[in-house]
């Protein structure tokens, strides 16, 4: 018997996860907050992921299966899991991340008493590979400002890490946006551009665990071109610009955001603040020499890694 369409829809984007998969599933299946549906999108691992998610969709009505053929990249998989969903609000999963048994609960709560908020998430603990404490992260990503240009300032201010694209969103809201874009930073520009359409909501208690540890994605994969070929596999060889990329794509996302002119011109003067500060520019110069040093070697046939 088919259930009703769930509130909440957790998308776990997988490959070769068999190492921490079944503690993350565990802690998503161990929420208070129980109306939600579990879909897992595993992009044609080789390890026993297989096996466990099906052990999973077995034991659980509300966890969906799905498997690729092939790698089709990391930005592809977590978007298509987004296209599978069907609740009113969405929320993306790490294989290798934890969740307290609140966490779901109290960011619905959230988002039902907030109509001004698209996202809602919870402050971070950082924890290592045997699942202990390292620190507490400072995310920075509290938008409560009614003003998007204000809001996008902010988002170009906050430290490194963009846990908050875990966090619970609007599923209304990301419709709007291009979602995740195959290209490395994307997660900041998505946040970017959710900034636009509304405002951000941080629980102030720690129930966001995110794991560290040598096989994460952007800990293995460190050149351009690795990052590029995770993103879409289909990037491996081309020539890359990603801060340029990355430029554009907060310029494209103030075009489609529904502002005022007035309003639009003030988030624009944000990214042409941020791309100007003074390491910004000189990593958007560093793209060129890389680009041109990159065409060169491809011209005199000698590959494109540099």
């Amino acid at each position: 018997m088919k259930r009703h369409p769930p509130r909440v829809s957790i998308g776990l984007p997988v490959f070769n996860g068999e190492n921490y998969l079944a503690e993350a599933l565990d802690s998503l299946l161990a929420q208070t907050y129980t109306d939600f549906e579990l879909i897992i999108s595993d992009n044609a691992s080789t390890d026993r992921t297989e096996e466990i998610c099906r052990t999973y969709a077995v034991k659980d009505e509300r966890v969906d299966y799905h498997r690729n053929e092939a790698n089709v990249g990391a930005a592809r998989n977590f978007n298509q899991l987004f296209a599978l969903a069907s609740g009113e609000y969405f929320k993306w999963a790490a294989h290798d991340d934890l969740c307290a048994p609140e966490y779901l609960r109290k960011c619905v709560e959230a988002l039902d008493r907030e109509s001004d908020v698209v996202l809602c998430y919870p402050k971070t603990s950082i924890i290592n590979a045997r699942g202990e404490l390292v620190e507490y992260y400072t995310d920075g990503f509290s938008l409560r400002s009614p003003k998007p240009h204000q809001r996008l300032r902010d988002v170009f201010r906050a430290p490194g890490l963009c846990n908050p694209v875990f966090g619970l969103i609007r599923a209304s809201a990301l419709r709007r946006t291009a979602l995740i874009g195959n290209y490395a930073a994307a997660d900041r520009v998505l946040l970017a551009e959710l900034a636009l359409l509304g405002q951000f909501y941080e629980v102030p208690e720690h129930l966001f665990f995110r794991r560290g540890h040598p096989q994460r994605s952007l800990a293995a994969n460190v050149t351009d071109n690795e990052i590029a070929a995770w993103f879409d596999p289909a990037l491996r060889k081309r020539i890359l610009l990603p801060r340029w990329r990355r430029f554009s794509e907060y310029i494209k996302a103030i075009w489609r955001a529904p502002l005022s002119w007035p309003e639009r011109v003030r988030c624009y003067t944000q990214v042409w603040r941020f791309a100007l500060l003074p390491k910004k520019w000189r990593g958007m110069e560093e793209d060129l020499l890389k680009a041109a040093k990159q065409a060169l070697r491809m011209l005199l046939g000698h590959g494109s890694d540099l």
